[in-house]
């Protein structure tokens, strides 16, 4: 029997709303909550947090002076496709250069990383 239940993940960002909408682009979804703290509720179940942090310092991938500490893997049946949009929702390439790779990371407004899979 499990001790606990995950609840959510919470990421601390400069603009919960706006962090929230970001991924809301990309896992669909809904938000719910205020300046301070968003939920974004994703039709598979899964909640992501994103709590207001007016001194985030995003890390610094790959970095050892200031590490990522987490990222998220994000599973997509097209990677080159998937790539064309979150970047147009203003996602930056962190290392995406071995284009027969089937994964490839990027960093979300904020400067949180993560990873576009291929599923």
């Amino acid at each position: 029997m499990a001790l606990a239940e995950l609840g959510a993940i919470v990421l601390d960002c400069p603009d919960p709303e706006a962090l929230a909408g970001f991924y809301a682009e990309i896992l669909g979804g809904t938000t719910e909550g205020d300046a301070d703290w968003v939920d974004l509720r994703t039709p598979a179940g899964q909640t992501i947090a994103f709590q207001h942090a007016p001194d985030h310092v995003p890390p610094a991938w790959p970095s050892p002076d200031a590490p990522q500490q987490f990222h998220l893997d994000l599973r997509v049946p097209d990677l080159d496709e998937a790539e064309k949009q979150i970047l147009t929702l203003g996602a930056k390439p962190l290392d995406t250069d071995a284009p027969n790779r089937n994964w490839r990371v990027y960093a979300d407004p904020a400067g949180h990383p993560f990873c576009l899979c291929a599923c």
